[in-house]
């Protein structure tokens, strides 16, 4: 998802007792590491606590809490194995069920974990309510029946796996799992609702930059693996090529509209912009100072005119990835393929461009900027992109707010500390931006 909130790590009285076997381990930290490769800050990693049910949902106990070095909450890999390593146990992660920091990373985190049988587990006293919001591979089962549909699909393509499949993260935003095939790894992918168009994006695109998919079928895609690193660290040239191949992309969809809200992906022009950013102003009006509410008053007051000054410019609605940045994009230094279109969208090209900027460093953004605004220019000539994207910086970012508004909306309340105070730091991002434009007072058609 798109910026993951970065919180220092505060100690708490209801850290769950360790496991004595493991209660003298010293809790490892990971740094967090900036594009320019610096660690700028050192997390601890998570002490996670597992509250068992059988697959048809039967209550079986607690283990005590044990150490993981990972402090990604979503990242569920270490758990399995740390199940393994201090009870022999294997488990798969359902869902996050408390923690001890209202957001990622790091902290003591208890999640619900599903093992095949009863086995010797303390006593836990919590209650286990259900709920509507709940993702399919967040109940006892789910995952199993998505693995079902994954043997079954690779059977019906003439492929076999051959080991257990491995699960790698699960959260309110997707479910994945590698899975060993003969010769190969392929990798499952499930998706909530909001997010169920990407399989059909990924159908339609078919591009080399983009995951090859191998089947897809409500929220579900077996994709063929991807080889290299995720590139948050890459170099000038690399970032060039991705901003490049981004807009053959978007200039493939142009004036294609029509297509793309058949398809499914949500619609971030306009009308359907200023309606959800005012909802999501109203909800978060106690999160804000007064100077920010009227600030943002004021922009929705005068997104009309804003709205009006960006089609000025020449560049039409298209495909918006919606959570691009280095990141996102798996490869080495001679090819990538650019990752995670659920949060793909309609709506204007250069909303992309905000959240990659923030991604890379300082002294890079100028260059990867004239050279996005270049890649406009010679796509249409005569668009105007550097004014467009002046304009559109503040909607980008009230995007986000809004975004992260409708995940709250749309998950269960024990997953929302991933996203809690998202929207309120956007809006206030976004406020920021407002009372920093170039030409304060001026009006925006004018300029």
């Amino acid at each position: 998802m798109p910026i993951v909130s970065l919180a220092s790590w505060r100690p708490c009285d209801d850290i769950p007792s360790l496991d004595p076997r493991v209660a003298r381990t010293n809790l490892s930290y990971e740094p967090l590491v900036w594009p320019d490769g610096n660690a700028i800050m050192r997390h601890p990693g998570r002490l996670v606590k597992l509250v068992l049910v059988t697959p048809n949902g039967e209550l079986v106990g607690t283990l005590a809490a044990f150490p993981v070095a990972s402090p990604w909450w979503q990242q569920v890999e270490e758990v399995v194995r740390g199940a393994m390593e201090h009870y022999g146990v294997h488990v798969t992660v359902l869902r996050l069920l408390n923690t001890n920091k209202t957001s990622s990373p790091g902290g003591a985190v208890t999640y619900l974990a599903e093992v095949e049988a009863g086995l010797p587990a303390s006593h836990w006293n919590g209650r286990l309510e259900e709920h509507p919001l709940r993702m399919p591979w967040a109940r006892p089962g789910g995952p199993a029946a998505d693995l079902g549909w994954t043997d079954d699909t690779l059977t019906r393509l003439g492929m076999t796996r051959i080991g257990p499949a491995e699960q790698v993260r699960t959260w309110n935003l997707s479910s994945i799992w590698r899975i060993p095939v003969e010769g190969r790894t392929v990798w499952l992918k499930v998706v909530p609702p909001f997010f169920v168009h990407e399989g059909t994006v990924l159908e339609k695109l078919q591009r080399k930059s983009v995951p090859r998919l191998l089947a897809q079928n409500r929220g579900r895609m077996l994709l063929h693996e991807i080889p290299g690193q995720d590139l948050y660290n890459a170099p000038m040239r690399t970032l060039l090529r991705m901003v490049s191949e981004l807009v053959k992309i978007q200039r493939d969809w142009m004036n294609r509209t029509n297509e793309m809200l058949r398809m499914g992906l949500p619609d971030w022009r306009r009308d359907p912009f200023k309606a959800a950013l005012a909802h999501t102003v109203e909800a978060n009006e106690k999160s804000l100072s007064v100077r920010d509410r009227k600030d943002l008053s004021d922009f929705l007051d005068g997104l009309d005119s804003r709205f009006d000054a960006v089609k000025s410019c020449g560049i039409p609605d298209t495909i918006v990835h919606g959570d691009f940045h280095p990141g996102n994009c798996r490869g080495d230094s001679s090819s990538f393929v650019i990752l995670d279109w659920g949060d793909c969208c309609v709506g204007h090209p250069l909303l992309d461009e905000p959240p990659f900027l923030d991604r890379v460093q300082e002294k890079q953004r100028h260059v990867v900027r004239e050279h996005w605004h270049r890649e406009w220019r010679d796509a249409i000539p005569g668009s105007d992109p550097a004014r467009a994207s002046q304009f559109l910086a503040p909607i980008a970012t009230a995007r986000l707010a809004a975004i992260y508004k409708s995940f709250l909306e749309n998950i269960e309340p024990s997953e929302r500390p991933y996203h809690q105070s998202d929207p309120a730091i956007w809006l206030r991002r976004t406020a920021t931006l407002v009372r920093d434009e170039r030409f304060p007072g001026a009006s925006i058609a004018s300029r």
